[in-house]
């Protein structure tokens, strides 16, 4: 059992920014699903760091209160015992590697411990045939998908068979497959009684996983929902909380004017990697300009390498014919700005708002203000970006290409680990720009995103453009499609 006890923690900087979490109160039994929900910055990431350990032994910081588990007090022992009980899944998997090839990081955390080595090899079968791991096996770290990189990450937790499993927005980044197969791997962890808290935006794949639904606000908890009573809430009244959608397919189209649709030429976009197979198949095609295109497809199909191509960040790939005029990767350069989707390789100065101006033309206070506003950034505008939160950052990175006034925006997973109520300032953000003139490309696996702001749609399989279509109702069955597989929104059972 978890027990947490009239726990305040107070991060060491001191402003208002710095209380993570206000006198909580909470029980979880054994074997329970647990999800903590709530707008960014409520305190979710805040208490998981409190359930394994990391909070206070890692994270600095005032600590009132106390954090049981299985009757032990957390915050009193060693990190490295909590760890035996205590498996955790960060938000960025890349962030918790030691190795350089998948075996050899699924064992990590069994051969630190000094386990015999038959034992090792015994858990290693277990886990790759439990969590179907076969192809990943043996493989380079970095040569992986996001999706791939996330499974790996929860096998070198699930080896180690703790008691508790703590996952920190564990889908953000995941595209529709990947998400399906973490929904699995949470069903084989519930399956053999183990206790599961999971800190989330995206709810829809864990509907009928949940036990207890966590809602919290400002540091506090507000709400504790048995899963029943958490699917008898209206999506307006989840939304209103500032929570993603649970029921894909109650998502409607708001209405749009769609322009005229004007075509960019794409020729010979084929790129290899050194040393590596060739990634991109384009030889030849037209695809939509002076819209918001959405660009999908699973982990690995090619999306961030196209993206790459067309701003000119590869300087031997392709030539674009837009408006009569040819763009070689030399004068794209100067016509797109992207927004990548690690966003801190591409923050630099010490305030959001030099951020916001160094991308400008001509640097200008109120003009970066007005980004910042739209973004709801204004408040934050001094702090140093690495201080803020991975949606902030987001946002802020977004606020610095809208500055830029480039002619073409990509977008490289612009809203992964963004709430509601920012998911839909991004949304309106983008109709915004694309009203100015301004073309739009997005990388998402966001369904709602798209939805809600998105004209068009390209989607990508092994490196090659497999189908474009408009998002009028045809093209909304077809993204429903893509998005809503198999039982992801079913009961869970055994079987899943």
């Amino acid at each position: 059992m978890i027990k947490i006890d009239h726990a305040t923690f107070t991060y060491g900087e001191n402003n208002e920014y710095s209380v993570g979490i206000r006198d909580i109160d909470l029980e979880i039994e054994d074997g329970q699903v647990i999800v903590l929900c709530g707008e960014s910055g409520c305190g979710k990431t805040t208490l998981t760091r409190m359930i394994n350990g990391l909070i206070p032994h890692y994270y600095e910081g005032k600590l009132t209160g106390e954090i049981w588990i299985n009757g032990i007090n957390v915050s009193q022992q060693p990190l490295y015992d909590t760890a035996k009980i205590v498996g955790s899944v960060f938000q960025n998997p890349r962030s918790q590697f030691f190795n350089v090839d998948t075996t050899s990081e699924i064992t990590f955390g069994c051969e630190n411990l000094g386990m015999p080595k038959e034992e090792i090899k015994d858990r290693l079968q277990a886990t790759i045939q439990e969590l179907h791991l076969k192809k990943l096996i043996g493989r380079n770290i970095f040569q992986l998908s996001g999706g791939e990189k996330q499974k790996i990450a929860c096998a070198g937790v699930s080896i180690m068979k703790p008691d508790i499993f703590v996952l920190d927005e564990p889908s953000s980044n995941l595209d529709a497959a990947s998400i399906m197969d973490l929904r699995r791997i949470i069903a084989h962890w519930k399956e053999q009684g183990k206790t599961i808290i999971i800190s989330e935006h995206r709810l829809y794949y864990l509907r009928g996983l949940a036990d207890r639904f966590i809602y919290m606000k400002e540091g506090q908890i507000i709400q504790d929902y048995l899963a029943t009573e958490f699917e008898n809430l209206t999506e307006k009244q989840r939304a209103k909380m500032g929570l993603r959608a649970y029921v894909l397919e109650n998502l409607l189209m708001p209405e749009m004017l769609i322009s005229e649709r004007t075509t960019m030429e794409l020729h010979d976009f084929n790129f290899a990697y050194k040393n590596g197979p060739q990634i991109l198949h384009i030889k030849e095609c037209e695809i939509p300009a002076n819209r918001i295109v959405a660009i999908t497809g699973n982990n690995g199909a090619g999306k961030s390498t196209f993206s790459r191509c067309f701003c000119g960040l590869e300087k031997q790939c392709g030539t674009i014919i837009w408006n009569e005029k040819t763009y070689r990767p030399k004068e794209r350069l100067k016509a797109c700005y992207m927004v990548m989707q690690e966003v801190n390789h591409q923050l630099f100065t010490e305030t959001i708002q030099d951020e916001v101006m160094i991308s400008m033309k001509e640097e200008n206070e109120k003009e970066a203000d007005k980004f910042l506003d739209m973004l709801d950034l204004i408040k934050v505008k001094d702090r140093h970006p690495m201080s803020l939160s991975g949606g902030q950052k987001q946002r802020a990175a977004i606020a610095s290409a809208i500055a830029s006034g480039r002619s073409v925006l990509f977008l490289d997973e612009p809203t992964s680990g963004l709430d509601h109520k920012h998911m839909l300032e991004v949304a309106e953000v983008l109709r915004e720009v694309w009203d100015t003139g301004i073309s739009v490309y997005v990388i998402t696996h966001d369904l709602e995103l798209i939805i809600e702001c998105c004209t068009d749609v390209i989607h990508f399989e092994n490196g090659t453009i497999a189908d474009q279509y408009q998002m009028d109702a045809e093209g909304m069955e077809k993204i429903r499609k893509y998005f809503i597989q198999g039982k992801c929104c079913g009961k869970w059972s055994k079987s899943d």
